[in-house]
């Protein structure tokens, strides 16, 4: 008969009753009608594609990574070679080694979400092999070789002297440690956060799950900083600082058309990433963008529904602002049409390795 301590370790059970793990719309239904508000303050059901007017339907979602790389400054990013699906590996290998990238790497699709399709490749067969079944445009990039990783939340109001950095995420990589006679498998089975990724993790890590570490030994298990791959997110905002604004204006300053969303940057010290040194922006995304400081485990729910709003109504204000300025929203057959892409995308998502 099972204990009380595994019932309520049951993955079930703790996506149930701790609410960083819940499902996305069980997050988002509460807050609903304050999405419906900005359209009612806004006029229009597109609103948000005049929040980013550089970058398509604002990056509520859908957004191309190819798209925004054409408008992001090539030192802020990694050196990045775009494929379409069903390009052969005899084609993709001989160009990434003519552009000198060297393993590890990593492969995303153009348009993700949710980490899904995106995986560390560490050597020519894992390469080839993402290649071989990818179903939709990705691209490969070198492996960031830098320690730490943020998401900072930022928006400027068109015509406003600067920008506000408003949440900042940290993101701890999931880890197990080894005593010298379980496997990854069993480890992670037997934590708490563990349990709920453990069948993504066991497809993403293929053999290397049955691995045994070694007595005390600490084993990445997860090379993301995506909260669907297991990483811990922390509230940093308390590093909210008027040195960090000015550092994230000079980068949204390279960036056509961006007023809101959140950057994701890896970082060696912040001290250097305040002087503008030793960091990469990793990932830029627009209109749709959490304020991930809000799964932080120490927040609740009550928490998470204020960030959401509280941003919602930054991107109405500069939606409208934009708008004044001659920027214009999406009509209703293209907020159809977005949903549809939409739900391509996530059909093609489904069907990429991890």
């Amino acid at each position: 008969m099972k204990t009380i301590r595994q019932l309520l370790s049951h993955p079930r059970i703790t996506t149930l009753i701790h609410w960083e793990f819940w499902p996305f719309w069980a997050v988002y239904l509460p807050v609903l009608p304050w999405w419906l508000l900005e359209c009612i303050r806004c006029r229009s059901l597109g609103f948000f594609a005049a929040a980013n007017p550089g970058i398509p339907f604002g990056g509520l979602m859908g957004e191309s990574k190819k798209d925004i790389h054409a408008i992001l400054p090539s030192h802020l990013y990694p050196s990045t070679l775009h494929f379409e699906p069903g390009t052969q590996p005899s084609i993709v290998i001989p160009e990434i080694q003519a552009a000198g990238m060297s393993f590890p790497m990593i492969g995303k699709p153009d348009i993700g979400g949710k980490g899904r399709g995106v995986k560390r490749l560490d050597d020519v067969e894992a390469l080839e092999a993402y290649a071989s079944v990818a179903v939709m445009a990705y691209h490969i990039q070198p492996f960031v070789p830098l320690e730490r990783e943020v998401g900072i939340f930022y928006h400027r109001i068109p015509g406003g002297p600067m920008g506000v950095v408003s949440g900042i995420v940290g993101k701890e990589f999931m880890t197990v440690t080894g005593d010298g006679y379980r496997s990854i498998r069993e480890l992670l089975a037997d934590d708490l956060r563990g349990a709920v990724y453990l069948n993504d993790l066991a497809r993403s890590m293929g053999d290397a799950i049955l691995e045994v570490p070694a007595p005390g030994e600490i084993r990445q298990v997860a090379h993301i900083g995506n909260h669907a791959r297991g990483a811990r997110f922390i509230d940093l905002s308390d590093q909210i600082s008027p040195e960090l604004n000015s550092r994230m204006d000079r980068i949204a300053d390279q960036i056509p058309g961006f007023c809101f969303g959140r950057f994701d940057i890896r970082y060696r010290t912040w001290e250097a990433f305040l002087r503008g040194e030793d960091f990469m922006v990793i990932e830029v995304n627009g209109a749709g963008s959490e304020p991930t400081h809000m799964y932080d485990p120490s927040h609740g729910p009550r928490f998470a529904w204020r960030e959401i709003k509280r941003h919602w109504e930054i991107m109405g204000r500069i939606a409208r602002a934009n708008k004044t300025n001659g920027h214009v929203y999406l009509t209703f057959r293209e907020c159809l049409r977005m949903l549809f892409l939409e739900r391509r995308t996530s059909a093609l998502l489904k069907q990429m390795p991890i």
